[in-house]
């Protein structure tokens, strides 16, 4: 029987961070993937001439030359940035909305944007620094409360933090009634709704405004070599840590003692591996119901999961083209298109079907000339169902219909931009929630792990981080965790659930 001081079920993003910081407290570690390769949804895969990306549109918290993000940071302490060669993204994303008649370039930085917003109506600089200014406080108080490791000074909070405390407890809807934002503004702000992945009327302005500060300050890179590069470089560093990584071994069963704390987990082969402490990087609707004896998990760990709404599923269509963007008519590497900028609106039409009402598109070539060859484009269109959507196409209309939406994606694309791809598509794949399901093994084929509404947000999530650990030795990282979906916050995630785990182990030792 081998044993491990921790191992981790699941190479994806926040699996791979967690191993590292498990691996760099002097413990062992154990990583097992059933897939073949590392990184979970960060890879690619070759289709014909194409190398597709296929998740990462960009990646937010790197910095800039000015300054340096806070998962920069995180990726300096765990020694992978040196193996990373990272893109800057020249302008944060062109608005298209149809409803309101918006066609706008936002660039990054923040005079910039002031400057952008002030040709938009009267005062609109001065409107977008107000929420810019406040969002920045935002980001401070967040930054600060990590700091102080759950023990914030109250003085502090109250002084410096007033702005944090004010608005803690409102959505984003709420704070921009509240300043009387001008309409306009509201809805050029408003685009990167989608990937936070809930409308602003349940989202916590902290959230949004932690995010989206560091996005507009700091901008937003890319991996020279797509998020495979990552994944990667998390793997060289488990190995250089003296970790191990089994791929093609799918963990079966966590096993625990007479106690009710974990004891070891048992592989599809039947092999056991003995440890104390698990970090999973998957659902805990998965764990709880199909990988824990019934007995061990008590009945508020069931509740939390039927109380919680599965978030976002996906739909993505990849194509390689045979022009260059410049040919297409395609100038920028990050396009919103939505029939409406209300994300109330969206999000609820987003639950049918046959919705067609946004896509979140971006040509990796705007930021990256050399990814493909000279002469092509590869273009990703994405969208999300709020809702199980696809569990009404029946097998036998599936290639069918999922061609249908993507030709419907094109047409909207074309459309709204001016390009014409149509013509020069010469490589095609689609995702589809099914596929993601199967592919990944989450439920109902999401991708954004569980929804991050009022209840069940960011900060509600850290405030019962360590209640919420129902079963001794187990914890959970990635999408489903605390830190909520995204790149960033799945590698923090696991990040932060290995340091409570070192912390558990250093408890028992004593």
């Amino acid at each position: 029987m081998k044993k491990y001081d921790c191992v981790v079920i699941g190479a994806g993003n926040g699996g791979l961070s967690a191993a590292v910081k498990i691996l760099m407290g002097k413990k062992s570690c154990l990583v097992c993937e059933k897939h073949n390769i590392p990184g979970g949804f960060a890879t690619s895969f070759v289709r014909g001439r194409f190398e597709f990306e296929a998740s990462l549109h960009e990646f937010n918290g790197i910095g800039n030359e000015e300054m340096c993000g806070s998962t920069k940071r995180m990726f300096d302490e765990l020694e992978v940035s040196d193996l990373i060669e990272w893109i800057q993204v020249k302008n944060a994303y062109r608005l298209i909305s149809k409803e309101e008649g918006i066609d706008f370039v936002l660039p990054f930085g923040i005079d910039n944007i002031i400057k952008a917003c002030d040709t938009l109506c009267e005062n609109g600089g001065i409107e977008a620094k107000k929420i810019i200014d406040l969002s920045k406080t935002i980001y401070e108080a967040v930054g600060y409360l990590s700091d102080s490791k759950g023990n914030p000074d109250p003085e502090v909070m109250k002084t410096k933090y007033y702005d944090y405390l004010a608005t803690s407890s409102y959505s984003v809807n709420e704070v921009f009634e509240s300043l009387k934002t001008p309409k306009i503004i509201k809805n050029v702000l408003s685009a990167y709704w989608s990937y936070l992945g809930v409308d602003f009327d349940n989202m916590s302005f902290v959230h949004y405004a932690n995010m989206t500060y560091s996005y507009y300050s700091m901008g937003a890179t890319v991996p020279k070599y797509r998020s495979h590069e990552l994944s990667l470089a998390f793997e060289k560093r488990i190995h250089d840590l003296g970790g191990d990584i089994f791929y093609n071994t799918e963990v079966k069963k966590i096993l625990t003692d007479e106690v009710g704390h974990v004891s070891g987990v048992e592989l599809s082969n039947g092999e056991v591996i003995e440890t104390r402490h698990v970090i999973a990087n998957c659902s805990p609707h998965v764990v709880y119901s199909n990988m824990l004896d019934p007995k061990v998990v008590p009945e508020r760990a069931l509740k939390l999961c039927n109380f919680r709404k599965f978030a976002g599923r996906g739909i993505t269509i990849f194509l390689g083209l045979d022009s260059s963007p410049e040919e297409l008519g395609i100038t920028e590497h990050s396009y919103f298109i939505y029939n409406s900028s209300d994300s109330v609106k969206m999000y609820n039409e987003m639950k049918d079907l046959h919705h067609h009402v946004g896509q979140a598109t971006c040509c990796l070539n705007n930021v990256n000339p050399d990814c493909s060859e000279k002469g092509t484009t590869i273009l990703y269109m994405t969208s999300l169902y709020f809702d199980d959507a696809w569990k009404d196409v029946e097998e036998k209309d599936y290639y069918k219909f999922k061609n249908e939406v993507a030709e419907k994606f094109i047409e909207d694309f074309e459309v709204a931009t001016g390009a014409k791809i149509k013509g020069h598509i010469e490589e095609i794949a689609i995702a589809t929630p099914q596929t993601y399901a199967r592919y990944t093994g989450h439920p109902q084929g999401v991708i954004y792990g569980y929804e991050g509404k009022y209840d069940d947000g960011l900060m509600a999530r850290i405030m019962m981080v360590n209640e919420d650990a129902f079963i001794k030795g187990l914890r959970f990282g990635g999408a489903y965790g605390e830190r909520e979906i995204g790149y960033p916050s799945s590698y923090k995630s696991g990040y932060n659930e290995a340091k409570r785990t070192l912390k558990d182990m250093e408890k028992e030792g004593s």
